[in-house]
């Protein structure tokens, strides 16, 4: 059974690791795949990817933080293709982090958490309007909020205030959007070690201490995440709105 048969699946920042790995799940469960980000060099890789394995992917170049470019891209996908069923944002929030909040300037804290509210808010806005149209849809968003636990090893800066704010946008937005047959989720992740960059300062201490905090000693994988996002894009998942998808093997606890 192809979960996403006939569905049609827009992915922001389909060009990285994580938003890649949803997009080839997303086509091997039958939907038809729009990549958008700002790399055509990226997303055509991937999408050559999902073309050798049989699926369909369609790329486009899109700036999530443009408000005229996310409402093109999201009009021309149901121009072309007739629905937009699905609506994921993977884009990496833009932030400064490694130095304490109390020498950090105030443009550098609020850098992440205006970059996540608005590509977070632009696109879940340009794919709600035509599915409160159609009367069904799915928008997904990405990363969640972690562990209460003071992060005392880590100066993150405004970047835990951008989750907080993203998921406080996916309750209101479930609770307006559920009456029109449109559900919204959070995929809830502690961190996915494939995705850091292998020339990233410390990868292997961060890969450790992601591991360290799981109850099962193992960490999500990219395929994981992939599989995850099919199921809470499909209408086994039908009964799931408002809510963040756990998967964090148990770094954070309901």
């Amino acid at each position: 059974m192809l979960l996403l048969d006939g569905k049609n699946a827009v992915v922001y920042g389909g060009g990285g690791s994580v938003g890649g790995a949803v997009a080839r799940a997303f086509a091997r469960a039958g939907a038809r795949v729009f990549l958008a980000g700002r790399t055509a060099v990226s997303l055509e890789r991937v999408a050559a990817v999902i073309r050798a394995e049989g699926g369909v992917a369609e790329t486009a170049v899109v700036d999530a933080l443009d408000e005229g470019a996310v409402d093109d891209h999201a009009d021309g996908v149901v121009a072309m293709a007739g629905s937009l069923d699905v609506s994921l944002n993977v884009i990496a929030d833009s932030d400064v982090q490694g130095t304490p909040m109390v020498e950090m300037s105030l443009a550098d804290y609020l850098s992440p958490v205006v970059t996540a509210v608005t590509s977070k808010f632009l696109t879940a806005r340009a794919a709600a309007r035509h599915m409160v149209r159609q009367g069904s849809g799915v928008i997904m968003m990405f990363g969640g909020t972690g562990d209460r636990a003071p992060m005392r090893a880590y100066h993150l800066g405004g970047l835990l205030t951008a989750f907080d704010a993203v998921e406080a946008m996916r309750r209101q937005l479930a609770a307006e959007l559920g009456p029109s047959g449109v559900r919204v989720v959070t995929l809830q992740t502690s961190g996915i070690p494939e995705s850091i960059p292998a020339d990233a300062d410390q990868r292997a201490a961060i890969e450790a201490d992601l591991i360290a905090r799981t109850l099962t000693g193992r960490a999500a994988t990219l395929a994981d995440v992939g599989d995850v996002a099919v199921f809470a894009a499909s209408d086994w998942a039908r009964t799931v709105t408002g809510a963040a998808i756990n998967m964090t093997c148990g770094a954070v606890l309901d």
